[in-house]
């Protein structure tokens, strides 16, 4: 029996910015505390990583702040397009990354969940099959008909995580976002993830909190120096990741 197609394949995959986005100084610049002014040319954020993940795998990607991270899931996302190498994603993908982009603070939220399920690609029969239950688990259900620049974050938060972990896509993507809303709305969204894990459905998970980490996820890549310093069981990666930048 053949295996099993890759959900995600990445092989050389590199991404650069610029540090200094305009070609050429202003008069503004020259009058500019030099100390402030962002260095000419550009950076790598990744360069030369290169992995695969099996459907139904669940990964975590850690390392510090500025090392691509969010960059990577961004470009598994196809949300960036890489300079070199190439991001292959077999299946459709539900992102949980910068959750609450999107929505239009002058809409309702009936209006919102509408708008974004459907740009997801959700049918409107099944938005409409479902909306109760997103509302339930957003825990809003006072404010069906309240413009969204009217709810408080934390009222964002669980609107923008409910919609998107209705989504029937195989690839789950998160980036940071159980890091917000209160104690129990936040035990209510591993419980979410675990349920779409046990169905089967890809993990892509970036966090700094090692027992998020640890609870999700079996696989780890360490990205250091903008590059895929290890890949490896999540628990040999984070010791060695805690080895390398010991907490002072």
């Amino acid at each position: 029996m053949a295996s099993a197609e890759p959900a995600i394949e990445v092989a050389g995959l590199g991404v650069r910015f610029r540090r200094n986005r305009r070609g050429r100084r202003s008069i503004k610049d020259l009058f500019a505390d030099s100390s402030r002014r962002s260095k000419p040319g550009e950076f790598w954020a990744l360069r030369d990583v290169s992995f695969d993940v099996m459907p139904g795998e669940s990964i975590g990607v850690v390392g510090r702040n500025g090392q691509g991270k969010s960059t990577l899931l961004k470009l598994v996302a196809g949300v960036l397009l890489a300079d070199e190498g190439r991001v292959s994603v077999n299946g459709g993908v539900a992102p949980l990354i910068e959750i609450t982009g999107g929505f239009v603070g002058d809409l309702t939220v009936r209006e919102n969940v509408r708008l974004i399920a459907g740009l997801h690609g959700m049918a409107k029969a099944e938005v409409a099959r479902r909306f109760d239950g997103i509302i339930d688990f957003a825990e809003i259900a006072e404010a069906i008909e309240t413009p969204y620049k009217h709810l408080s974050s934390g009222m964002k938060v669980r609107l923008a995580f409910s919609v998107v972990s209705q989504l029937d896509e195989p690839i789950l993507l998160v980036d940071e976002v159980l890091a917000v809303g209160d104690k129990a709305f936040r035990e209510k969204c591993y419980n979410r993830i675990e349920e779409l894990q046990a169905e089967g459905r890809t993990l892509f998970f970036v966090s700094h909190n090692e027992r998020d980490l640890r609870r999700f996820c079996t696989r780890g890549l360490y990205l250091d120096k903008h590059r895929l310093a290890m890949d490896a069981p999540i628990d040999e990666v984070l010791d060695r990741y805690d080895a390398d930048y010991p907490v002072a």
